[in-house]
Parts: C-alpha cells; sequence; structure tokens
C-alpha cells in the first residue's frame, strides 16, 4: 500500500528486558490495543523491502510481558517490517483463544478469500501508514477501494500519521464511512503545546465525527524528553475529556522505530494511571471500549 523505501539495515533496539510491575491493578478484560509481533524471522522472515529491520520480538514475549503487566487481551497490530504477509499476526491470534485480535495490512490485489480468511482467524481493520519514514502518503485511490472492500467484514480502518496529516488529509477524513482509529495521538509534538493547530485539529475531528477513534498512546513519540513521557499527559486527557467513549490505550510493544528514550512497559501503565486516574473510565477504556471495537 506505501511505497516504502529499501533500508533493511537500518535496526531498531530491542524492548526494556526488565518491566517495572505497574502499581495501577489493571481491571479484568484490561486490553492493550496496541502492540506488535516480529518474528521470530528463523519462522517468519522480515519482507525484503522494508523501511527497518526489528529484533525478534516473538508472542511468547508478548504473553510473558501481559501477564506482567496485568494485560488480559491485546490487539495485535501487524507491522510494515512483515509487508502484506500476515502470518506472524494471524499465528499469534490462533494462539490466544480469542483473547487476541489484529489489524491487517493488505495489498490492492487481495482477494475477496484472503479478507474472508483474515476475518475467521480474528482480523477486524486494516492499517495505513502516512507517516514519511515509513513510506509517506499511501495510494489514494487504493486506499478508497480496500476501505469500500472491508466495510462489509464490519472492519475499521487504523491511519497512522504524522502530526500535520491531521490538517492536510482532513478531506480524506471526512469522506471515509466505516469507523477508523488514529494511533498515537496523531504523533503530535508535546513540545509545540496544546494549542497547536495539529492538536486542535484532531480534538475537532473527534468532537464532530463519530466514526473517530483515537489510542491514546505512544506517548514516547509525543513527548519532547525522556520517561516517563509526562508532557505527553494534558494531550491524552483532553482527548478524554472531549469524549472517553471511542478512546483506546495500547502500550506499543515492542517500540519500534524509538530514537529517543525507550520505554519501560510498566511505567506506560503507571503514565495511563496519571492521564486517567477514575477507576470507571479506567474500565471503559481499556475494557469496554476495545470489546466494543473488537470483540462485538
Amino acid at each position: 500500500m506505501n511505497a516504502i523505501v529499501k533500508n533493511p539495515l537500518k535496526t531498531c533496539p530491542p524492548p526494556d528486558p526488565d518491566p517495572v510491575t505497574p502499581t495501577l491493578v489493571l481491571p479484568p478484560g484490561a486490553c492493550d490495543a496496541h502492540c506488535h509481533v516480529f518474528g521470530p524471522a528463523s519462522r517468519f522472515p522480515y519482507a525484503a523491502e522494508r523501511s527497518y529491520t526489528p529484533p525478534d520480538a516473538p508472542v511468547e514475549n508478548l504473553r510473558w510481558l501481559h501477564a506482567k503487566l496485568g494485560v488480559s487481551r491485546a490487539v495485535i497490530v501487524h507491522a510494515s517490517c512483515h509487508g502484506t504477509d500476515m502470518e506472524v499476526t494471524l499465528d499469534a491470534i490462533a494462539s490466544s483463544q480469542v483473547r487476541y485480535r489484529g489489524v491487517a495490512c493488505v495489498e490492492d490485489r487481495v482477494t475477496d478469500r484472503e479478507l474472508e480468511r483474515l476475518h475467521t482467524g480474528g482480523i477486524r481493520g486494516i492499517r495505513f501508514n502516512f507517516v514519511k519514514h515509513l513510506g509517506g502518503v499511501p495510494d489514494l485511490s487504493v486506499f478508497h477501494r480496500l476501505v469500500a472492500r472491508v466495510k462489509p467484514l464490519g472492519w475499521h480502518v487504523v491511519l497512522h500519521f504524522d502530526a500535520d496529516d491531521i490538517v492536510s488529509q482532513a478531506d480524506l477524513l471526512g469522506r471515509i464511512d466505516v469507523p477508523f482509529i488514529i494511533d498515537h495521538m496523531g504523533r503530535v509534538k508535546a513540545a509545540d503545546g496544546i494549542e497547536q493547530p495539529p492538536f486542535q485539529s484532531l480534538l475537532a475531528l473527534y468532537r464532530n465525527n463519530p466514526l473517530a477513534w483515537i489510542k491514546i498512546c505512544g506517548a514516547e513519540r509525543v513527548s519532547s524528553g525522556k520517561r516517563p513521557f509526562l508532557d505527553s499527559v494534558p494531550f491524552a486527557q483532553a482527548l478524554i475529556g472531549a469524549d472517553p467513549s471511542r478512546i483506546l490505550w495500547g502500550t506499543d510493544w515492542p517500540h519500534p522505530n524509538i530514537s529517543k528514550d525507550m520505554p519501560n512497559d510498566g511505567e506506560l501503565v503507571n503514565l495511563f494511571a496519571k492521564i486517567c486516574p477514575d477507576p470507571a473510565l479506567q474500565r471503559r477504556i481499556l475494557v469496554d471500549n476495545p470489546t466494543r471495537m473488537y470483540w462485538s
């Protein structure tokens, strides 16, 4: 879907191997609505044309992390480093006893039969990368064709944007007629403040379009500082304050393409507690919202 620059020599650091035990006890059914699995490459090779090479981060490691954090369910977002070969994500979902769902990357030539196979395998959405380092704006004719094709399946669209895309792609966002999720709070820059045009556009979109959902994850991508990324908190709180009913949270484990401080996933759970201290709202965001989107 994107013209990805071939640069396999760019490697990513591994995730923090020693997550702290969170002080926040997550509610039963809590969902990590944005995480990935990578490899192992010996079984699930990385795409020849990819913009980065991650360290292996297999589903067994993800399960261990979730047990440490108190996470019950997850949404595996298929990563661009695996291209459109969906087997690594389908395998992870199949191992979960319906506790995992997934988001796919597919090509324009995908068959209806393959889409049905993905749906049976637990896929409930497709993702498009708009960010520059992952290939930039996709072919929009392909974008609209694929959105129309997955609509009958009840799927949604996940959009990985750079902050400026929230403004420049306003017309595209207004044309989408299925639920869509914007990753990582739109990757706005905390240093530019809460009044910055990209964030105000994101807030307006969220308030005015009932199909729009937002993930309050990727604090490390929003923050201008080091962990625990406290300068991201006002942005997440503003989104929750606008409407908590279409907010999702995730770890983004194993945090590909991080050029700043590598997050500690236990600290990210504690950061969520700072963002959202109300237990009723915590349950809504961690349990009720992902259930409605992925398990209904």
